[in-house]
């Protein structure tokens, strides 16, 4: 049986979706934008900036469906700009150690929700 995660932690969704559905000892986190959830406006000062708010939604989903960022088993980054990934991969690397990173795809797009430099979902076991 499937499990819903909602926590006041990141921000609510703004479609017909959840922050994240655990099923089978796996959680699937539905991709975060830089939205800060304390007082729900978007953080696009800088890439640096908007990765990090996004990357703190998702540990904050994770913790709340009783996983963490270690336990991640795949990340999927969407970019508007892929001249930003070397960016994106500095601030990547404080939240996730290269011995034991997840798999990841990064992949560029045309454009995001609400108009957004990044968007992540992740796959973690519990």
């Amino acid at each position: 049986m499937k499990q819903i995660i909602k926590t006041a932690d990141a921000p609510l969704p703004i479609g017909p979706y959840n922050q994240a559905v655990v099923f089978n000892g796996m959680v699937f986190i539905s991709a975060q934008i830089a939205i800060d959830p304390a007082t729900g406006e978007l953080v696009l000062t800088d890439i640096e900036t908007e990765t990090r708010r996004v990357l703190d939604n998702v540990k904050a989903v994770l913790e709340a469906s009783g996983s963490s960022l270690d336990k991640a088993i795949k990340v999927s980054v969407f970019v508007k700009d892929m001249n930003l990934f070397s960016r994106i991969n500095a601030v990547y690397a404080t939240y996730f150690a290269e011995a034991t990173a997840p798999a990841r795809e990064l992949v560029q797009v045309s454009e995001l929700p609400r108009f957004v430099n990044i968007e992540i979902s992740v796959i973690a076991a519990l």
